[in-house]
């Protein structure tokens, strides 16, 4: 995709292509999960799409949907900063209900729910530190940011707590003594159901796909087989 995202998370070269020509015919094979989501609309139709990376309803949705994809095509990932920067403009917390199986209902104000396979966005982001494409779970990322100080809390969490001080042993230390904030709340389970009052946007791996007023999602363990380079860490995946 524009984003190369699921070769940035299993840490592929991305402007390399013959180490992955050679890893078609002679690599080492590595299962992964893959995410499913159950969408239902406004009409109560559904339909049930797969995903490898990562969905979500609301914010994050409405960003891809507002990007220009001429811009795409000429910048790549980065048209995606100026479909956030339109999104923000006209953006509300809207009120869902979500459950992840086997533990409390909740019910809260969000600007986006996120559903994850991986974790690793553009720019060397990390939005989910602990996410891994085998371990049978799917990560959960749920935004309600308060104000621009709630966006603030945001940005702090993923493009520095998660991105630099969790690479260092101090950094992890200053993070366990921190006050925690509620913008950004994290969970994992082996799946999701979300719904909402009204319809709302919702995006897999990128691609919008049109309005929902509930996802059910779930993951299913080891389904896809990959093929990596010979010899190519796996152990961070």
């Amino acid at each position: 995709g524009t984003g190369n995202l699921l070769a940035r998370n299993l840490r592929l070269p991305l402007d390399r292509p013959e180490p992955m020509i050679r890893a078609a015919f002679t690599g080492t094979q590595v299962a992964m999960d893959i995410g499913f989501a159950v969408l239902t609309r406004d009409d109560g139709s559904t339909s049930e799409h797969g995903f490898v990376v990562m969905g979500g309803m609301g914010l994050d949705a409405a960003m891809i949907a507002n990007t220009n994809p001429d811009l795409k095509k000429t910048v790549g990932w980065v048209a995606y900063v100026d479909g956030a920067a339109r999104s923000l403009a006209s953006a509300k917390p809207f009120r869902v209900m979500y459950e992840i199986p086997g533990h409390k209902l909740h019910a809260t104000r969000v600007q986006s729910v996120l559903f994850a396979n991986c974790g690793r966005l553009p720019a060397g982001l990390d939005l989910i530190p602990e996410a891994s494409i085998n371990d049978g779970a799917l990560d959960i990322v749920v935004f309600q940011p308060k104000g621009p100080l709630g966006w603030l809390l945001v940005w702090r969490r993923v493009a520095w707590d998660n991105s630099v001080l969790r690479r260092f042993r101090a950094g992890r230390r200053v993070l366990q003594l921190r006050t925690k904030d509620s913008a950004v709340r994290y969970s994992r389970g082996v799946g999701l159901h979300v719904g909402a009052g009204a319809a709302h946007p919702v995006q897999l791996d990128g691609d919008e796909f049109g309005d929902a007023v509930r996802a059910d999602v779930r993951i299913d363990a080891g389904a896809l087989t990959i093929v990596v380079p010979a010899g190519h860490d796996t152990s961070r995946l």
